[in-house]
């Protein structure tokens, strides 16, 4: 196992604790077998060998493996876990575990052979950690790791550090807050750099013209390999989701027509509403739903969303504004576990109890008890709330 070994030991050497993500601190480290999801780019790999290296436990103990690795080749996962653990290995963290052929039987044979091992696991969103081959459900504390917050933006590739705030602090106390952080930095342009680059991690590490292409490839990506992995989609299937996402991305936000969609697409109906499920699951758009139960297989969202701003911005150079500040603040409540519904009348209902109208600087007041989320003011008074505020949520 020297090889793995050494491979760990060049990884650690550029990992620090410069940037943390919100969900470090949200994690029980401490159960016997975790899994975090997310898109790519999202920094769950750099999470893990943070908590190799930095976490409560004896690092010279623990080992980081990643599935791509040419060792599995010849070796299988639970091989790989016997020895390890044979040798005194008492923490277990696997990359990418969906691109792993039999990765549910054999944690499942993991975590019931071996109870003192601790182990951690990342996947694709598009993974379905409880649909496995083996029944997981009963074993895994599993987490969502999202993009970037603009709180998160901020301190990473700026240096501005904020604590994250609740929504009802928000609320309540906007005005004081959106002072504060005014008077130390001028935070508008910074909201629309992070608009347009800001969602994933790398965007501190290339420069900005090439992150559209880096996104743009990570879309592929998530497309041709993450969902053809998770779901064994076929060739022609893979074609058609990409027909598919080219015409949503056109028209978002949108409350969707089925069967018009499955006619511009030459797509059946049924197979539609399955790989809408699949983009959202893969996090490459977004639900809003009138329903407090969720979306099923037979069920239309009520309206769709592009997952984040910056997938805009790569599909189409000059968005609406109108859209992309919807969109924005849709991704920022859902990330911070925030329950959204699609109202009769404003934009977003925030868990059953609070409307949230979105509008540039000039939009009127609106004739309901909602707030207002404004785009291009740094202060805002009374229910108008400057939307870049809702950036600081996780």
């Amino acid at each position: 196992m020297n090889e793995l070994y050494a491979y760990q030991t060049e990884l650690l050497k550029s990992v620090n604790k410069n940037f943390i993500r919100f969900l470090y601190n949200n994690i029980d480290w401490e159960q016997q077998m975790i899994g975090i999801k997310g898109p790519r780019g999202t920094g769950k790999t750099t999470l893990m060998l943070q908590h190799l290296k930095y976490g409560n436990h004896d690092s010279s103990k623990a080992l980081y493996v990643s599935v791509e690795h040419p060792w599995f080749l010849k070796n299988t996962l639970f091989e790989t876990v016997q020895e390890f653990y044979r040798n005194g290995g008492l923490y277990l963290y696997v990359d990418e575990v969906h691109k792993y052929e039999n990765w549910s039987r054999e944690l499942k044979i993991i975590y019931d052979g071996f109870p003192q091992l601790k182990v951690v696991f990342s996947a694709s969103s598009a993974l379905e950690i409880y649909k496995g081959e083996a029944d997981l459900s009963r074993r895994v504390l599993t987490y969502e790791l999202p993009g970037l917050s603009f709180r998160e933006y901020l301190e990473m590739v700026h240096k501005l550090k904020w604590d994250k705030l609740s929504f009802d602090e928000i609320c309540n106390n906007h005005y004081q807050i959106a002072v504060d952080i005014s008077q130390k930095q001028l935070i508008i342009p910074l909201f629309r750099e992070y608009l347009q680059f800001g969602y994933l991690p790398i965007s501190k590490k290339i420069k900005q013209s090439l992150y559209p292409i880096y996104l743009f490839n990570t879309i592929n990506t998530v497309i041709e390999q993450d969902l053809q992995l998770s779901k064994k989609l076929t060739a022609p299937a893979i074609h058609k989701l990409r027909r598919l996402l080219g015409i949503i991305s056109q028209v978002v936000p949108f409350e969707p027509n089925i069967s018009s969609i499955a006619k511009k697409s030459g797509i059946g109906r049924n197979t539609v509403l399955e790989f809408l499920i699949l983009l959202e699951q893969a996090r490459i758009i977004n639900f809003l739903i009138r329903s407090q139960y969720g979306i099923s297989a037979l069920q239309k969202p009520d309206k769709i969303f592009m997952e984040n701003t910056n997938l805009m911005y790569v599909l189409d150079e000059s968005p609406n504004i109108g859209t992309v500040r919807e969109t924005f603040l849709l991704n920022q409540l859902k990330n911070s576990g925030l329950k959204i519904k699609y109202p009769k009348t404003a934009d977003f209902l925030v868990n059953n109890t609070q409307l949230i109208e979105v509008g540039g600087k000039n939009k009127s007041n609106v004739e309901l008890p909602a707030f207002i989320a404004m785009d291009d003011i740094e202060v805002g008074f009374g229910r108008t709330i400057p939307l870049w505020l809702f950036g600081f949520l996780y």
